[in-house]
């Protein structure tokens, strides 16, 4: 068994989660749908739980015939494995739900009004926050300025992040907190502060240059910290995840998810990443993986951040942006500090799950796992993202066993400009799903909450169809890299528990695995549009309900 964090380190109690660890019962229970659906197509099995596990699954006149004093769940509809996102950030979700959004803006008078409407309806608040705007829904597709905001939030700091993450655009007064003279000519390295003709900041800032404002901004207390977390969870259930692998936590934001584990309210299962080289991962070399006794919370793998995003122009490409010639990009380590990094954390035997969207960074990255040491036990690094790689490249994964970690609706709301970033030469190898499993490398698939919608049956459909939610292109972007839809479904479940360390445990409806299985309307094989269509109705974690419709 893995050693837990020491109490003394953390000072939290770690204690059994209530939902999960104390059942007191020994009833049989069957539960059964119209079909269940499970990554091997569809069936009429009926499932049995006992004391928060799958016990058996066969025919229900199979299982009461075995299990005469059972109780008896019909659904109407299909039953299926929980879903588990392989890569999501919980707390910006929960951040999300509480700030502006501005997803919808269609253009970027639309989203000052969602500021500006947000602002007014929130006077007390000290600093504006959210984001996900971006600029490539927008008919003229240029940066928004700190003048643009100013003009309808001039006297609170607001400052919103870029769909992606890594850009973010503030107004002169968030800009008025930074504690060095940003004009010029120099640029913070592996970020960039974009500037007028003047050589002054017109208000966004990317990647490493964000820190410059953002580290201003209060942090929440922990008592709204775990309120934000909570937020987050309940609305994940209710989309019928069952897990998230949590990508890029701190210490103190794991302290929080471990006191909602500790009073049992943490309703599904988060494998949490440390955030790069800080106190967490200098946490996982002292003390060893953490797990919680509920088996909800664990941490042993560490985020890595290589590059940016191909929306902002920060993705490290080998040669020019095909739209912005002279530009390659931004890579945040240098060789030497990313293999120190890299070799750290495959020393402490931690899994590596490393951002990396350009090819540039792609290559370096591989090539830099590759050559790490081979530990004495299976550590399955994984490249987050994967975005832009080419055949030799994948080679490599195959043949070092680098799992790839993708975002299938990446793909579907990025096919509309990315063409104009890369080229057609680069995107031969971009999103490559089905090229990488013809070629045997892993796959975990997820969504990259917020910066994407969490609903994963949008992510499955995307992955089987490469169309976005109005079905366009007609027979999909690049339609030789759709997987099947058994593979999109796997992709979170088996797959995605395979990619923490949980085969056997988790992803799948079989006799000795935990019984976290939803509930939704009919999934129509034949049709998949009908994957846009799903509502979920129950959602069950260690055999009890965490989320119900009704």
């Amino acid at each position: 068994m893995q050693p837990s964090f020491s109490k003394k380190f953390f000072k939290i109690a770690i204690a059994p989660l209530a939902l999960a660890s104390s059942f007191a019962y020994a009833q049989v229970n069957l539960y059964v749908a119209d079909q269940l659906v499970d990554g091997d197509g569809q069936s009429n099995d009926a499932i049995a739980v006992e004391n928060g596990r799958v016990i058996a699954r066969s025919s229900l006149k199979a299982l009461q015939k075995q299990y005469p004093k059972a109780s008896l769940t019909q659904f109407e509809g299909t039953l299926m494995p929980g879903l588990i996102d392989g890569h999501g950030h919980v707390l910006g979700m929960g951040q999300m739900l509480s700030s502006v959004d501005l997803s919808e803006a269609t253009s970027l008078q639309d989203a000052l009004d969602r500021v500006k409407a947000f602002a007014d309806a929130n006077p007390d608040l000290e600093w504006i926050v959210g984001g996900r705007w971006d600029q490539n829904d927008w008919p003229s597709k240029q940066f928004p300025t700190a003048k643009d905001l100013d003009s309808v939030v001039a006297d609170r700091p607001v400052w919103l992040s870029r769909v992606d993450g890594h850009a973010s655009w503030g107004n002169s007064k968030a800009l008025s907190f930074a504690k060095k003279d940003l004009s010029g000519t120099w640029q913070p390295v592996g970020g960039q502060i974009i500037r007028d003709g003047k050589g002054l900041p017109s208000g966004v800032f990317i990647d490493a240059a964000e820190p410059l404002i953002a580290d201003h901004i209060p942090q929440p207390s922990e008592k709204a910290l775990d309120a934000t977390y909570r937020a987050s969870v309940d609305y994940l259930v209710s989309l019928g995840i069952t897990g998230v692998h949590d990508a890029g936590v701190s210490l103190r934001q794991l302290k929080s998810m471990m006191r909602l584990a500790d009073r049992g309210q943490l309703p599904l299962r988060i494998y949490a990443m440390a955030d790069g080289n800080g106190k967490a991962l200098a946490a996982l070399c002292e003390q060893g993986p953490y797990h919680h006794a509920s088996q909800r919370l664990s941490m042993r793998s560490v985020k890595v951040y290589l590059d940016g995003a191909l929306g902002s122009r920060g993705a490290a490409l080998r040669a020019d942006y095909s739209d912005d010639p002279g530009n390659k990009g931004l890579m945040f380590m240098q060789p030497e500090e990313l293999q120190g990094l890299l070799s750290t954390a495959n020393g402490c035997q931690l899994q590596i799950n490393a951002h990396a969207i350009g090819d540039a960074a792609n290559e370096l990255l591989i090539d830099s796992i590759a050559a790490l040491p081979k530990q004495t036990i299976d550590t399955r690094h994984r490249i987050e993202h994967a975005q832009v790689v080419d055949d030799a490249m994948i080679d490599v994964m195959s043949k070092s066993g680098i799992v790839a970690s993708m975002q299938p609706t990446h793909a579907t709301s990025d096919m509309p400009w990315v063409g104009d970033r890369l080229g057609h030469e680069r995107l031969k190898g971009a999103y490559a799903w089905q090229t990488m499993l013809d070629q045997g490398v892993k796959m975990v698939f997820g969504s990259d909450f917020p910066v994407e919608r969490a609903h994963p049956f949008e992510g499955i459909y995307a992955a089987a169809t490469r169309q976005d939610r109005q079905g366009s292109p007609s027979g999909g972007w690049y339609p030789e890299q759709k997987v099947s839809l058994d593979d999109a479904v796997k992709g979170f479940t088996r797959w995605a528990a395979w990619g923490e360390f949980a085969e056997g445990r988790l992803g799948d409806l079989k006799p000795g695995y935990a019984a976290d299985f939803i509930v939704v309307n009919n999934l129509d094989y034949k049709n998949l549009e009908s994957l846009l269509k799903v509502t979920v109705q129950k959602t069950y974690v260690d055999g009890q309900v965490v989320y119900s419709a009704q």
